[in-house]
């Protein structure tokens, strides 16, 4: 009897400085189950949760890049128009086709670049913001009016929201050149391959050849820079 009363003395002990650990469930009759304390103690959903926000946070800037590069692409520049006017040219129109023609749906958000190509004169300094506005509105009703008559399998709403991004692209030089030197790269040859030696060369004017291992074939096992 008395091992059995120092059992259930300890076990109320042990119940008791659990529940004390942070906050607990109550049970169905209103106190706080031994599950409840347990999980004061461990992390039932180690290590799923701390996973996820791995994931979250290794994945959150890469779609904000997706985000900007797709804002990037819902963006009529102010290229797309005559310079000063509301007339699309006839990039703007093929722009506006591929947008509109985009699967499974276009995107309805669309981002008008502002008038950036309206001169600043000192005539024009004082009423700047006013003259852009101006042109800003009536490139945003051009757009809308033309894509209006774009067939579609179902009407699209489209928004305009007028930003001033950046032109993105590179210098054409960094992406022609590489292009021009293409034809000079990717070449290698085997020669050598006599007997049970040989050499392995690549490069057409340098590169590094490598022979067999010395007693193989009579070869010197030497790695020789060419």
């Amino acid at each position: 009897m008395t091992k059995m009363m120092r059992a259930a003395a300890a076990v109320a002990i042990l119940t008791s400085g659990m529940g004390s650990v942070g906050c607990v469930g109550a049970g169905a009759s209103g106190r706080p189950t031994l599950d409840d304390r347990a999980r004061n103690v461990y992390d039932p959903c180690y290590p799923e949760r701390y996973n996820h926000a791995a994931r979250q946070a290794v994945l959150a800037p890469f779609a904000q890049q997706v985000h900007n590069g797709q804002v990037l692409n819902q963006t009529i520049f102010t290229y797309y128009f005559e310079t000063g006017s509301d007339k699309l040219t006839s990039a703007g129109v093929e722009k506006l086709d591929s947008i509109a023609r985009t699967r499974p749906a276009p995107d309805p958000k669309l981002y008008l670049q502002t008038a950036m190509d309206v001169p600043v004169t000192d005539a024009t300094a004082g009423k700047i913001t006013e003259l852009r506005a101006d042109l800003d509105a009536k490139r945003a009703a051009a757009v809308q009016k033309y894509l209006a008559t774009v067939p579609s399998f179902a009407p699209v709403s489209y928004e305009i929201f007028v930003h001033n991004p950046a032109t993105p692209g590179i210098n054409a030089e960094f992406s022609a050149n590489p292009f021009r030197s293409s034809g000079l790269g990717y070449r290698g040859g085997i020669t050598g391959m006599t007997g049970t030696g040989g050499a392995v060369s690549t490069g057409a004017t340098q590169g590094t050849s490598l022979s067999s291992p010395a007693g193989a074939g009579g070869g010197t096992g030497a790695v020789v820079p060419r």
